[in-house]
Order: C-alpha cells, then structure tokens, then sequence
C-alpha cells in the first residue's frame, strides 16, 4: 500500500502543477508533452484524477486512526 501512496502522490503533485501552469502562464504542460487531448493525454488526465480519489481515501483513513 505504500507504492501506491507514493504513486498517487507524485500524479496528485503533477496534476496541481499542471492546473498552476494553466492558471499562470495559461500553459498546459500535459498537452505541450502527449498533444492536445489525444488518448495518451486523456490518459494522463484520468490517472490524475483516479489518483486525487485514491489519495484522499487514504488520508481520510490516516486521519480516522486518531478519532
């Protein structure tokens, strides 16, 4: 279970630096890198979001350990 925190992490941490790109520079780095919404994009995209959800089931669980 570990990996996979660590891997949520890292994508959860390149998705909030793509979106702070976006809202900067209006610069899409994703797109820039695989192409503007091809498969590998959208690919890219759904494991970011997959891995927001992940992430925050288990923080929720990390924190439910102190109650």
């Amino acid at each position: 279970m570990h990996i996979v925190k660590i891997i949520t992490f890292v994508l959860v941490l390149v998705g909030a630096l793509n979106w702070g790109l976006v809202g900067a520079f209006g610069i899409d780095l994703v797109a820039l890198i695989f192409g503007d919404m091809t498969l590998l994009s959208r690919i890219v995209y759904i494991l970011v979001g997959v891995s927001a959800i992940i992430y925050a089931i288990a923080a929720y669980k990390d924190l439910s350990k102190f109650d």
